[in-house]
């Protein structure tokens, strides 16, 4: 449990009240070789709704893990108002016990339940005793039960789990069954109905399709509690954000608006601050010259007091170098057979199938995004067609000439102990040292993440290693299974731009449609094929 400092900042904003819920001061924190903040700074009040941004590896995780107190920063001071009820969205936690679904979402108002035994239990005691002690007791437990709307319990859940896409997996499914995924969405649905005083989210949309991140984006809009949200998802950030904090090259800012007005007032910085910059410069060079040919002569006494005045400038920064962009590009193999796939009568499920038999064929070339309700099944096809789960019945056929390259959207590392280094080698031995580390810092990965533990990078890094071992293999049909979850907004450029220039054939499954729109040349709803 973090630790709950006792904390209050107030003041007044047009007669209004506001109050500080989070004061962070002189924060720094050394991740590896790598410093996150130094010395930084950074509130949260009440009501504020707070989105995250910033490149993969910046530390957005990391600050969010701090919030919770699952980290402690190197320095500095992390102090919440007292009394502060904290919600985290951890997308690898480990749920205890065999729940189902309903079960588990059941457990946010574990304290309305005890209290719902409490009154049973005074009212079977007054219809023994008659003390009229127990009946005031009983009646104002079901007075805070109702206050509390402990009846509506039933129908919150219901609301929540057709807004997250859990009502098509069905309440009754045990949660030691479910996909990381579909693990994750639960424990969101639970946080989200046990309306903490402040909700911390790290990548919420990242296993939600469109419908449902559209839900989520008008209930967090609603929400009256403050909350801090990591998200790459631009779009969503727009609709919930009321301020944004920006994390770039080991600084922490924080910007008041939307999206689009932190955007417009960073541009604005940065050009001013260039602006100022060049025109110091300028003016140091000047005197610099000035020095130079006077020093020596009779304007030396003016000379000298100059290079006394030069040295006591505080020096504006010169503007950050630009974050380079991640190339990816996939080797592509030749197929010239114009049927690529064709799927007749396929029934797929783990245990019964989730579908009607499916029957659709793919053309070599053609790019093509497959959509549906999240948790109807579109994942299972993928891993149907890659192999990695059995069919149920029915066919589905590759032409010979297809190689298939596939992205699978759960991170998950045979050996988390390995770098980067040592995972692409082992796929690839043939290639020397120099020639994977060019590969990967290609895709983003720098020489010193290239020789950490994969676990320990990013997921956006993480994403990126993934892609790296995709690209050394030649394939003419790829497979993607949410490749732009973790990604930053750089990142999703590149591989938008990769798989444009791509050649063969691309079956994709993506909640982001500006990701895909322009690129796809076909819709597939799993639903109606």
């Amino acid at each position: 449990m973090h630790k709950v400092f006792c904390f209050f900042y107030f003041y007044y904003q047009k007669e209004v009240l506001i109050v500080s819920l989070l004061e962070i001061t002189n924060l720094s924190h050394i991740y590896g070789d790598k410093i996150l903040y130094q010395n930084e700074s950074l509130e949260l009040f009440k009501g504020e709704h707070m989105g995250i941004v910033g490149q993969n590896g910046v530390g957005k995780s990391t600050l969010i893990g701090i919030l919770s107190g699952e980290i402690i920063p190197d320095s500095g001071h992390v102090v919440w108002q007292s009394n502060i009820k904290l919600g985290h969205l951890d997308q690898h936690a480990v749920i205890q016990g065999d729940y189902t679904i309903t079960e588990y979402l059941k457990t946010a108002f574990q304290g309305l339940y005890i209290l719902e035994e409490r009154m049973s239990e005074l009212y079977e005691r007054y219809a023994s005793t008659g003390n009229e002690k127990d009946l005031l007791q009983a009646a104002n437990c079901q007075t805070t039960l109702e206050t509390r709307e402990f009846y509506l319990i039933e129908s919150r859940i219901e609301k929540v789990m057709n807004g997250l896409g859990l009502s098509v997996i069905g309440g009754a499914k045990l949660i030691s069954k479910l996909s990381g995924g579909q693990r994750a969405k639960v424990i969101l649905a639970k946080l989200l109905l046990e309306e903490p005083d402040v909700l911390l989210l790290d990548e919420p949309t990242n296993f939600l399709d469109k419908e449902h991140v559209l839900w989520l984006s008008e209930y967090l809009s609603a929400f009256p509690n403050a909350f801090a949200v990591v998200s790459h998802d631009y779009d969503f950030l727009e609709k919930v954000s009321s301020c944004i904090c920006d994390m770039d090259a080991g600084t922490i800012r924080k910007y008041t608006g939307k999206y689009s007005d932190f955007l417009k007032q960073k541009n604005h910085l940065r050009e001013e601050h260039i602006r100022r910059y060049h025109a110091q410069q300028q003016q140091i060079k000047k005197t610099e010259e000035f020095i130079r040919k006077n020093i020596a002569g009779t304007n030396s006494r003016n000379a000298r007091g100059r290079r006394k005045q030069l040295e006591r400038v505080e020096r504006i920064a010169p503007p950050s170098v630009s974050v380079s962009k991640p190339k990816f590009c996939f080797l592509e193999s030749p197929c010239s057979i114009q049927e690529a796939l064709n799927v007749k009568n396929l029934e797929i499920g783990y245990y019964y199938p989730l579908l009607p038999p499916l029957n659709f064929t793919i053309n070599s070339g053609q790019k093509i995004v497959i959509t549906g309700f999240n948790g109807i099944g579109k994942s299972t096809l993928l891993k149907t067609l890659t192999g990695y789960i059995a069919k149920i019945s029915g066919e589905f056929t590759f032409s010979d000439s297809v190689q298939l390259g596939y992205y699978e959207q759960d991170i998950i590392w045979e050996n988390p102990s390995l770098t980067p280094l040592e995972l692409i080698t082992a796929c690839y031995p043939s290639l020397c040292t120099k020639e994977v580390r060019r590969q990967l810092s290609r895709c983003g990965i720098s020489n010193v993440h290239a020789l950490q533990a994969v676990s320990t990078l990013s997921g956006g890094e993480q994403a990126k290693v993934k892609l790296c071992k995709l690209m050394l293999s030649p394939c003419n049909f790829l497979i993607l299974d949410e490749p732009t979850n973790h990604l930053d907004v750089l990142a999703k450029e590149a591989l938008q731009g990769a798989l444009k220039g791509f050649g063969g054939t691309v079956l994709i499954v993506s909640h982001e449609e500006a990701f895909y729109r322009s690129w796809v040349n076909r819709v597939l709803n799993i639903e109606k094929i």
